[in-house]
């Protein structure tokens, strides 16, 4: 606790008080140790929550619907065992009022305790986002066999190239907006150290952002492979890009086909990807390196972070559960024209992008189609989700090329209960 002098210095009286003792060496001595007497937790404890609430007025994002002052009231002095506040969750989705493309979450984890410390407000972001599904509640299933997917092989006179992805997070380290410089590093070792016992056709190598030459870099530029220092206001207002690009890399198998970012806006991003469109081929791959990743990383004492209520726990709460979207580029010169063309992709349970990411709008008739959801369902179920459903707009884009028409299908029910 500070002392009675120090709080008097913190006070409406320090300019009165200053002026009693003169302006010695006394004063000036007390006002440097002022600062650094009063921790942050102290000096929020001056103002009452009221005069911290962010101003949400323009905003439109999960977090600010669900933010109310009674809600931030309990938890602005909240902090998770690792330090991390409230306010600190809450800063991209105040400094990023909105999106162009898509309704953003607002809110990011610093750890994995912050979904319980923040559940208050969590829960209700997560309940938002992923359409009803109630984390105190609900169970979330998983499952990585990819024999049970069906159909899984798309026409390729439609579909350039077919990706699943998915982020895994390291317990016991905190999440990339939170993490220490160490941790980072951290991470880094424990994942690389992992992926060194990687084999036959998933075997590969490291390429460290700091390491690498230019030669090696602009390769992985032009193979779309590299990703690059954060400049979405939604990741670096999340501070995501600290100390960039220390402890950052990309490994690859050496077909290219399984791919892993360190340290981006997850621990880990893992991608099974290739050009053309089989999908069941790629989701093999994908589930066969994600359980051989996770049983290396188990060899050496650690684990992901998991829970029976939110599945695998990720930076953002968009991704929570399986974390995972399967994507392809498909080509739909004539259905993406249809004024019917959204409603089909909302009840398919689908979302389009551009072919450059999130940030992006679709340039001529190739749009990136994935699955929308993330918790709720599992691995195979989503994948499964993403291959009907994209072979219903293939099978509308050909009627449509006939001069036949074509139907809006009824709702998927989004999760089991």
């Amino acid at each position: 606790m500070a002392s009675t002098f120090t709080r008097l210095l913190s006070g409406r009286n320090t300019a009165v008080l200053l002026a009693g003792l003169g302006a010695g060496t006394l004063a000036s001595g007390y006002m440097l140790s002022d600062s650094a007497a009063i921790s942050a937790e102290e000096k929020r404890k001056l103002y009452p929550p009221s005069a911290d609430f962010p101003d949400l007025r323009k905003h439109n994002n999960c977090m600010a619907s669900a933010l109310t002052p009674a809600v931030y009231a309990r938890l602005r002095d909240k902090l998770t065992p690792n330090n991390w506040s409230l306010d600190q969750c809450i800063q991209t989705g105040v400094d990023n009022p909105g999106h162009p493309f898509i309704k953003t979450v607002g809110m990011v984890a610093g750890d994995e305790e912050s979904y319980e410390v923040f559940a208050e407000i969590f829960n209700p972001v997560i309940k938002d986002r992923h359409n009803g599904y109630d984390p105190l509640t609900m169970k979330h299933p998983t499952d990585l066999d990819a024999s049970k997917i069906t159909s899984g092989m798309f026409d390729e006179n439609y579909v350039l190239s077919s990706r699943v992805r998915t982020g895994r997070s390291i317990r016991g380290l905190s999440l990339p907006p939170a993490c220490s410089r160490a941790e980072r590093r951290e991470v880094e070792r424990v994942v690389v150290q992992a992926l060194s016992g990687l084999k036959n056709d998933l075997s590969g190598r490291y390429y460290s952002l700091t390491e690498m030459t230019e030669q090696e870099q602009q390769q992985l530029i032009d193979e779309h492979f590299l990703f690059d220092k954060p400049v979405s206001p939604l990741l670096t207002a999340a501070g995501m890009a600290r100390d960039w690009p220390d402890a950052r890399g990309i490994w690859h198998n050496n077909e290219k086909t399984f791919l892993i970012w360190i340290n981006e806006e997850d621990h880990t991003r893992v991608i099974s990807m290739e050009k053309g469109g089989n999908m069941k081929r790629v989701f093999e791959r994908f589930c066969r390196g994600l359980k051989e990743v996770e049983r290396l990383i188990q060899e050496k004492g650690w684990e992901f972070m998991w829970n029976e209520h939110l599945g695998y726990v990720l930076t953002c709460p968009s991704n929570l559960g399986t974390g995972l979207r399967a994507g392809v580029h498909v080509r739909l010169p004539l259905l993406s024209k249809d004024p019917r063309f959204s409603k089909i992709l909302d009840n398919l349970r689908l979302q389009k992008r551009g072919t450059g990411g999130v940030d992006t709008a679709a340039v001529g008739d190739t749009f990136d189609i994935s699955n929308l959801d993330r918790l709720g369902k599992s691995e195979v179920e989503l994948v499964q989700l993403v291959v009907d459903g994209v072979n219903y707009l293939i099978d509308c884009e050909k009627k449509l090329e006939k001069g036949q028409d074509i139907k809006v299908p009824a709702p998927i029910q989004q999760f089991r209960k």
